[in-house]
């Protein structure tokens, strides 16, 4: 059977309708464990409790069906797991579809063998339709409804007929009613009405919701398709505004270059200044674009990568600073274990140069920097921690944000627009990982509380 035709083509590949089609699998397995036990039950304390009896015949035959059920639920337990969410060969709206044909079998035979329109189990049957209707597509439940109406039916007048043996239950009914023709065809009618307006109210709840859902996953659709249109556009505006800025630091290079003419060193240290701030516009506009590629890419470049070589080519491209500002940097490896992770080089590397940057600009001259490695189950922990002005305590969950600064540097002339940890966080995310931020730090002092990121990632 075509799984196109059997569940909504919006939910092919909707991970949640499949989860909620297994969850509602597993639910039926653990309720058939219930059914089984209180077959068991309805067999051996019928006689004590209600005085009444089985034939050897019906004794042996609930026997065998009772046996039946709990075995064939124990192999469905075991296929559930091979279960693939797949448009192609077997998956979980068969295995439904498989759990609901062996289960009316088995009724219809325990119903046959405790006396048919006589059976107390006979409204089983519209439980059974109930649960189906929530899992199959309409077509199929309406034709297992049918189905149960006509297989029931022709027991029930089977067995009045004489066409196959009647098996009573001796003590329950003191009138036997598979005899009387009025009765049965009554009863049937009512069995009928009773199956099919449960299975529509049912199936129509049920279809409700499945619509809730399409158009639900259909406005997720629509504001993706809209975060990605506008990622493109700030990408677009923001590479726009990167190249007039590049054009004045060719002009200022020239000028500082003395190619126009000597310059006064005030002049010449004005302009140095203002090649710096170009740097940083340049640094920020970076920043937002790296932030757009991030949210506009699904999949990650995938190769083995060393992390100490990463953080060593970080510190490499900013040793400069580092010399600038005379900070002990250190890096301490006490990994025993020195296998690899699996990662986007590239993003990586941006992840550490701006952790490394950012502990460089906030520490003094003379400054710490320590990046200590250790071991951790499943992964390795990097700690970056220095002795610079650290990060308020109320600030800290809020670090991380967009355009955040903390409260006690917006007004103590440090560049920056707050955007460098948000790159950081999503980067290491995005490889499975995590980021968190103490301050204060191992290296704190009595006027420098420090600040440490640790960073966690999963090792291949």
């Amino acid at each position: 059977m075509n799984m196109v035709s059997l569940i909504p083509p919006w939910a092919q590949h909707y991970e949640e309708f499949w989860d909620s089609i297994k969850a509602r699998n597993s639910w039926f397995i653990k309720l058939r464990y219930s059914a089984v036990l209180m077959l068991v039950v309805f067999l051996t304390s019928t006689r004590l409790l209600f005085r009444i009896s089985f034939t050897p015949t019906q004794f042996y035959a609930i026997s065998s069906i009772t046996l039946s059920i709990f075995l064939y639920n124990i192999i469905l337990t075991r296929l559930q797991k091979y279960l693939k969410n797949s448009e192609e060969g077997f998956n979980p709206v068969h295995f439904s579809i498989v759990q609901m044909i062996l289960d009316l079998y088995a009724l219809c035979l325990l119903v046959y063998y405790t006396g048919g329109i006589e059976s107390p189990l006979f409204l089983l049957f519209i439980f059974h339709m109930v649960i189906g209707s929530m899992i199959l597509p309409r077509f199929v439940i309406y034709s297992s409804a049918c189905l149960v109406i006509i297989v029931f039916s022709a027991i029930v007048f089977a067995e009045h007929f004489g066409l196959i043996v009647h098996h009573g239950i001796a003590g329950f009914l003191k009138f036997p009613f598979y005899n009387n023709l009025s009765f049965i065809c009554v009863s049937l009618a009512v069995f009928a009405f009773v199956i099919i307006i449960t299975v529509m109210l049912a199936n129509e709840m049920a279809n409700r919701l499945y619509k809730m859902e399409e158009n639900l996953l259909d406005s997720l659709d629509k504001l993706n398709a809209a975060e990605i249109e506008k990622e493109n556009y700030i990408t677009g505006v923001v590479h726009e505004i990167k190249t007039p800025i590049s054009a004045v630091q060719s002009y200022l290079d020239l000028i500082l270059g003395k190619y126009l003419g000597p310059l006064s060193s005030e002049i010449e240290t004005r302009l140095k200044r203002t090649r710096a701030r170009s740097d940083e516009a340049i640094q920020m506009i970076n920043n937002i674009l790296k932030i757009s590629r991030l949210k506009l890419l699904d999949d990650l470049g995938k190769e083995e990568l060393d992390v100490k070589r990463l953080i060593g080519s970080a510190h490499e491209k900013l040793k400069m600073q580092i010399e600038a500002k005379e900070i002990n940097f250190t890096l301490i490896d006490n990994r025993k274990n020195k296998r690899k992770i699996l990662g986007d080089k590239f993003l990586l590397e941006i992840g550490f140069s701006n952790i490394i940057s950012n502990t460089i600009k906030y520490v003094d001259k003379y400054g710490k920097v320590v990046i200590t490695m250790n071991d951790i189950a499943d992964g390795i922990e990097l700690m970056f921690c220095d002795n610079g002005v650290g990060i308020p305590a109320g600030d800290i969950d809020s670090i991380f944000q967009e355009f955040f600064r903390g409260s006690n540097i917006r007004h103590k002339g440090y560049e920056g627009v707050g955007l460098g940890l948000t790159v950081v966080k999503q980067i290491f995310t995005k490889h499975g990982g995590t980021i968190r931020v103490e301050s204060p730090s191992s290296l704190q002092d009595e006027t420098h509380p420090g600040t440490c990121f640790i960073i966690t990632l999963p090792i291949i």
